[in-house]
């Protein structure tokens, strides 16, 4: 049993409390005083805790519109015109159409790859209309809706999946990776969670550069399964304690791949995290685009004011598959997907928001659906026959000057294309898909 020992202050502890101070140099929150170089005060009452909320209790989602598309009791609707929710909902839209296009033409053979934003509209497109234009994006393999928004046409949604020479990153790069300088928005990397630490670099340059300092924010895209990488963990030390301005949004979809939450961390999500890096922190029901639009904008303006990193968890649910190598329903029920489609659609609650308002009807849904329909089976089709990029390109754009390894290796498949580029069939076929033919390089 433990007991209260009886304890004399000795003359050096009666000279560390003379004149009325503690034995912390800063200032006391208690009659105990706080642990020397930290804010802790000092307590005598063993305790632990398992929680960032004080109560013990999990850290709140905030909420603006109910499933129904209604104003929840007590929230702030965002000022919003007409206009502005029509290109909301129009974005969200268009999200599912190009899902819808492409995965069948995946499964088709068309395209190699696919990955779905289906449940997430509201999230991305939220998010995307939050931000100003010209911050710097690094993303995931969901946020198609941000380059959207930016102006990025489907002609280039389609050069990327295709691979054809149209596509800026000249056929390079695995489906759905998109790119665009022009956009701010970063080439998207397959290793799982590799933009989390390089956004925290890309905010530290944005904090340095005068021209754009206190002006944008470097804003990283991931879900719950990449907060579980190391790089996750290097970036949010690194943007917290530097600091920097870059905006860490966490799309918590309740899957990474195959496994689900439960597998994945015991904590209380991502947002438990942000203060032990003392960053702030919210989180946000995922399916209501404007609790996210409000957050995010929120968000962003706490990373330029104080010039720090802001972390915002959007609770979301993975409607799609993973991507087109992936069956979700070996482990998870069908009926558990469709009943969450069905019963809290980010598309159809604020739908019902914007027919609350009198912004939206059947006749304006069925000319929209009609519309984006064709317009995205009119880009698909267009970009199929496009030709493949000029050979010369494998080789070039990654050095300032061309190294002798690569050299050795243009020179050696010029050689090859020479030998046999017109005498053996597979070759022959293959070259007939580019748009030079190979020519530049095997002449």
């Amino acid at each position: 049993m433990l007991r209260s020992i009886p304890f004399r202050h000795s003359s050096l502890l009666k000279s560390v409390y003379a004149n009325g101070r503690t034995l912390s140099t800063l200032p006391a929150s208690s009659s105990l005083g706080c642990l020397p170089t930290t804010h802790s005060p000092v307590v005598s009452k063993l305790a632990f805790f398992n929680s960032v909320t004080g109560d013990g209790s999990k850290i709140p989602s905030y909420r603006v519109l109910d499933a129904l598309g209604t104003p929840i009791e007590g929230a702030e609707v965002p000022e919003i015109s007409e206009q502005f929710a029509r290109r909301l909902y129009e974005n969200m839209q268009l999200l599912p159409t190009i899902d819808d296009i492409l995965c069948s033409g995946q499964r088709q053979g068309r395209i190699p790859f696919y990955a779905t934003s289906y449940g997430e509209e509201a999230a991305v497109i939220g998010s995307a209309a939050a931000l100003a234009d010209d911050d710097e994006v690094l993303s995931q393999y969901r946020e198609t809706g941000v380059l959207l928004w930016r102006g990025f046409h489907l002609d280039g949604i389609m050069a990327q999946v295709y691979g054809n020479h149209e596509d800026s990153g000249k056929g390079r790069q695995i489906a759905v990776h998109y790119g665009s300088k022009e956009h701010h928005f970063h080439t998207i990397s397959s290793p799982l969670a590799t933009q989390i630490p390089q956004a925290a670099g890309v905010g530290f340059a944005l904090k340095r550069d005068p021209a754009r300092r206190s002006k944008n924010v470097a804003c990283v895209f991931f879900g719950e399964g990449a907060a579980s990488e190391g790089d996750f963990h290097a970036g949010m030390l690194f943007a917290s304690t530097v600091p920097s301005p870059t905006l860490f949004l966490a799309r918590n979809n309740g899957f990474a791949i195959s496994t689900p939450n439960s597998q994945q961390f015991y904590g209380d999500g991502i947002s438990a995290r942000g203060p032990g890096y003392g960053v702030d922190t919210v989180r946000v029901d995922g399916n209501d685009v404007l609790a996210v639009l409000s957050a995010v904008k929120e968000a962003r303006r706490r990373c330029l004011e104080g010039g720090r990193a802001v972390l915002v968890e959007m609770m979301t649910y993975r409607i799609g598959h993973h991507s087109t190598s992936d069956d979700s329903y070996v482990y998870r029920e069908r009926q558990e997907v469709e009943d969450r489609k069905k019963n809290d659609n980010p598309i159809t609650r604020f739908r019902l928001f914007m027919e609350s308002r009198g912004w939206w009807n059947d006749m304006d849904e069925q000319e929209l659906v009609f519309r984006l329909r064709r317009d995205v089976i009119k880009a698909f089709k267009r970009a199929e026959p496009v030709k493949k990029p000029e050979l010369k390109d494998l080789f070039a754009d990654v050095y300032a000057e061309e190294p002798w390894n690569i050299r050795e290796q243009r020179e050696e498949l010029a050689a090859l294309l020479k030998k046999y580029g017109q005498v053996w069939e597979p070759w022959r076929s293959e070259l007939r898909t580019l748009k030079d033919g190979g020519k530049e390089l095997s002449d």
